[in-house]
């Protein structure tokens, strides 16, 4: 089983709405605010041009609105193909301009979680993390225990998403370690500064492997890559070979593509 991915940002998505279903249309429509509607085209053009690569179907702008992406009672997302549920699985994720979307060709457990290196409070540690979470955080140098807090963090929202829970589960049912129990940084110094224009842009330390035991019971393979100022983590419950680094691919569509796509293949 092959899962594909894709990662846009808001000057990607195009002025129209020509790529938009009906239905998509109408829950556009009743959306207030001029952020959330931001966010919601920008995930679910992410979504369109990663299905039409993942599922090889014309991806032309008119031709994008023949998928639709459309929540389901819990909030999961699912796909309609020409109005037929697809038997694929996705997991969307947004912040800071930017959005992914992995996708699965088969009904499986899949989740995805897109996350800015920011400050978080030792108060938000105490509260979300495990007793083992936050004796990892504890060993991990200064200089990068902000990186390790916001890869935790993800980590735990893409578990959640493929249990297709979100929020509604205690966060402590979710124990996040890395299998290789390393961080990389580009300098010390440059991650201990405020993570605004002091972190470098381009920074990454690759793709590494990272665990989620839930309830000491279901355990979910995963893998971790920063770069950009975020962290993107993607999990399933099935083993997963690491993801290939992002290259353009030829959509069909003539727009200018400004992020990395791509796809990683699980055993």
């Amino acid at each position: 089983m092959d899962v594909y991915w894709l990662e846009q940002t808001e000057a990607d998505v195009p002025a129209g709405e020509q790529w938009l279903s009906a239905g998509e249309m109408l829950c556009l429509r009743g959306l207030r605010f001029a952020k959330r509607r931001t966010d919601w085209r920008l995930g679910r053009w992410t979504a369109k041009r990663a299905l039409a690569a993942c599922l090889n179907v014309p991806s032309d702008i008119c031709d994008l609105a023949n998928i639709e992406v459309r929540a389901t009672p819990s909030g999961a997302p699912e796909v309609l193909l020409f109005d037929l549920s697809a038997d694929v699985t996705i997991s969307l994720s947004h912040r800071a301009g930017a959005a992914i979307c992995a996708v699965a060709r088969s009904k499986t457990s899949l989740g995805c979680d897109l996350e800015a290196i920011e400050p978080r409070s030792s108060a938000f540690v105490a509260d979300y993390f495990t007793v083992k979470e936050r004796a990892l955080v504890a060993r991990t140098s200064v200089a990068k225990q902000t990186l390790l807090v916001t890869l935790c963090w993800s980590a735990k929202e893409s578990a959640l998403k493929a249990l297709r829970a979100g929020l509604r589960l205690d966060t402590n049912c979710m124990d996040v370690s890395l299998v290789d129990d390393a961080l990389e940084a580009p300098s010390e110094e440059g991650w201990q500064d405020s993570f605004s224009t002091s972190l470098p842009a381009t920074a990454t330390a690759g793709w590494r492997p990272l665990r989620v035991r839930y309830a000491d019971a279901q355990v979910f393979h995963g893998w971790w890559l920063h770069s950009n100022r975020l962290v993107r983590t993607v999990v399933s419950a099935l083993p997963l070979r690491e993801p290939i680094k992002p290259v353009c691919f030829s959509s069909g569509v003539d727009l200018p593509s400004r992020s990395g796509c791509g796809f990683a293949a699980d055993g």
